[in-house]
């Protein structure tokens, strides 16, 4: 049973598997940001176990065939060395669960600190689009629409 979850979980797998796991996360986030489920399912801990746990077996499968850990350090000896690293799929997958947490959680954040302003839900889903899209981008947009909420600059909260 075990060997077959193995075998059936190549990295390209769960590429596809991450992808679709976290739009459900996303739709909420985006619909429905001021529900429990929101709340409960969205803004805890448990996407980032489903994510850890996807992050270790991806790991473990490395561990398996042998990946260099070590040369993951040389990423910041250059530009060069990250393009060879992500030449790798293993580190490609690892870096492509990180980024998708750390938009995730961003997400999450912007839906919680939105609700203290008492935001827009539309206006809303637009810097979280933005965030999904293209990242730190969407981080800047919500900023800019949250200094109009809040009546004040701040570089820290």
């Amino acid at each position: 049973m075990i060997e077959q979850i193995y075998t059936y979980f190549t990295i390209d797998m769960l590429y596809y598997w991450v992808n679709l796991g976290v739009l459900p996360f996303w739709l909420i986030l985006i619909f429905f940001p001021t529900s429990s489920l929101c709340r409960y399912f969205v803004t805890s801990i448990f996407p980032f176990i489903i994510l850890s746990g996807a992050y270790i077996f991806l790991l473990y499968k490395s561990y398996l065939s042998s990946y260099n850990f070590d040369s993951n350090f040389s990423l910041y000896l250059g530009i060069d060395n990250i393009k060879e690293l992500f030449s790798k799929k293993n580190f490609l997958m690892m870096f492509w669960i990180h980024f998708i947490s750390i938009n995730l959680f961003t997400g999450g954040w912007i839906v919680k600190d939105s609700q203290k302003f008492m935001m827009s839900k539309f206006l809303l889903s637009i810097p979280l689009i933005i965030l999904y899209l293209i990242g730190p981008l969407g981080l800047l947009v919500y900023w800019l629409i949250r200094i109009f909420y809040a009546k004040n600059i701040s570089l820290y909260d």
